[in-house]
């Protein structure tokens, strides 16, 4: 047809009132009719379809991502027996076990079923050998005088009054042997709990719950109680213990058939943890969709260390954020109430720098909260001495300090830090209430030779540990606190991080005489 023809039959429909025919746009919008708002809905259209594209991508790109991070994962060890035996004997929230006498004869059955699934499973190890679950091994919990990843006991005829002590997450009672041995010298009760999940296999930890570990809390502090009579129990945690030291004493506010703790001192307390632990739940999930048991687990380690696990399941850390989430939420709805006029007083000590948990958490949610009640704070500053400060990663101590330049604090602040910036030499600053200048007092501590910093691990072990401490027990023994090996990179299957990690404490003979004199000022 001629243009002229095309022109006449348009005139002709409009005589005989037929409707025009429509003409087809050439754009990217060729594939539909030409929105009734004109120009404006073809800019709409062709947004969604951008926008459209863009989330295609997107997750296009976040699935290759999800599936290069779970090849990954998978690449690690192999899973042993200790990561995925089922130890049924361990004790829960909701099981039959309702003392703290069933709860020790569940635990003997426990670990009568750790031995059969567990040590059973290997060949007994060389004397030389360091791997824990070798019958025999230098590793060897059972091997060594005490078994420390049991619960213990040590009982005085007259106590002045009663201690429950609470370790660690992947942790077991030897993180609290020397604090504990020091206070039964003092006339004190003490009970060394062993968390459930833990002392075992690290399978434990894929099944605990903080639920269980803080219902063995609550057995223990009862028992105590039963034991000492009028005298006063008083709880002292270390990380996930002091967690669940601050969580018991909540609760007693709250449900006063709960026996009331005297005093509470926290070392590393984990009141706040990275965010990034809320993401262990999701990678939970994707583990049990794809039923892939690697999945569940953060770290496969070597299990070289009679006393604490290195493989990490995902659970422990999601357990750890539901723990600080829930003491979060009593906090405040006890400030509201005004029942935290009535919280035990709290001594914590936290070093200012700790890759485990938020040492600000430690300030923004719980001790700002707190009503003027005898609490104090006690931080290990990093190493000033002038000859290292330059080649550290900034100064980490900053944002901290942010926290505690407000004068009208509800607590009393120390700081063990270092006599000045050419020195060596510890001093304590104290802050009491209102105060604005600190009271210095000299220490006779000083920092170790190329001892940066304490570390989240360092605070209860004293110099002295025959596992963690700076000098060897002895030939033939296990010795794990001056861990140095030289060589190529890539070669150990120990990651340098846990070699240059700190596992002892400096100071730890200031840490054990405040945390003498705290208890000790309780008269009742």
């Amino acid at each position: 047809m001629s243009k002229g023809d095309a022109f006449q039959a348009v005139a002709d429909s409009k005589g005989t009132g037929s409707k025009p025919r429509q003409v087809e746009w050439p754009s990217i919008m060729s594939e539909t009719q030409v929105p009734a708002g004109g120009k404006r809905g073809v800019f709409a259209r062709a947004v969604r379809i951008t926008v459209r594209s863009v989330l295609h991508a997107l997750v296009g790109a976040l699935v290759v991502l999800v599936v290069v991070v779970v090849v990954h994962l998978e690449l690690r060890p192999d899973l042993a027996v200790w990561h995925e035996v089922d130890l049924d004997e361990e004790f829960t929230a909701d099981g039959a076990v309702k003392s703290f006498r069933e709860y020790l004869d569940l635990e003997k059955r426990l670990f009568a079923q750790l031995d059969e699934l567990v040590y059973g499973a290997k060949e007994a190890a060389p004397a030389r050998e360091v791997l824990r679950y070798h019958r025999g091994s230098l590793a060897d919990p059972a091997a060594r005088p005490t078994n420390w990843n049991r619960t213990f006991e040590l009982t005085v005829e007259a106590p002045r009054g009663g201690v429950l002590l609470l370790h660690g997450l992947s942790d077991s009672p030897y993180s609290m042997r020397s604090l504990a041995e020091s206070l039964h010298a003092a006339g004190y009760q003490v009970l060394g709990l062993r968390i459930p999940g833990h002392g075992t296999a690290p399978s434990g930890l894929v099944r605990v719950t903080w639920e269980d570990m803080a219902a063995a809390v609550e057995l223990a502090v009862r028992y105590l109680k039963q034991e000492v009579g009028d005298r006063p129990v008083h709880l002292v945690g270390y990380s996930n213990g002091g967690a669940l030291a601050v969580h018991y004493a909540l609760a007693a506010l709250e449900d006063r058939e709960l026996p009331a703790p005297g005093r509470l001192v926290l070392i590393s307390p984990e009141i706040g943890i990275s965010r990034l632990a809320a993401l262990a739940a999701w990678q939970e999930r994707l583990a049990g969709l794809l039923g892939l048991e690697k999945l569940e687990w953060n770290s496969i380690q070597l299990e070289y260390d009679p006393y604490k696990y290195q493989s990490f399941a995902l659970n422990a850390a999601k357990q750890a954020h539901r723990l600080t989430g829930e003491i979060r939420g009593r906090v405040r709805r006890l400030a509201g109430t005004g029942d935290l006029e009535r919280m035990p007083p709290i001594l914590a000590f936290q070093s200012v720098v700790d890759a485990t948990v938020t040492a600000t958490a430690l300030v923004i949610d719980l001790f700002e909260p707190l009503p003027r009640r005898g609490h104090e704070l006690v931080l290990f500053d990093i190493n000033r001495f002038v000859e290292i400060e330059p080649i550290l990663a900034g100064d980490p101590t900053e944002t901290m300090a942010a926290l505690l330049r407000k004068a009208d604090r509800s607590f009393t602040l120390t700081v063990v830090t270092n006599e000045n910036d050419e020195s060596i030499a510890a001093i304590e600053k104290r802050w009491g209430l209102d105060q604005v200048t600190p009271v210095s007092v000299p220490l006779d501590h000083e920092w170790p030779p190329r001892v940066y910093s304490l570390s989240h691990v360092a605070l209860p072990f004293p110099p002295e540990d025959p596992l963690y401490g700076v000098a060897p027990p002895g030939d033939g023994e296990l010795h794990l606190g001056n861990l140095a090996l030289y060589g190529e990179r890539g070669l150990l299957r120990i990651p340098p991080s846990e070699i240059l990690r700190l596992r002892w404490n400096p100071f730890y003979d200031y840490l054990e005489r405040r945390t003498l004199e705290f208890v000790g000022n309780d008269q009742r």
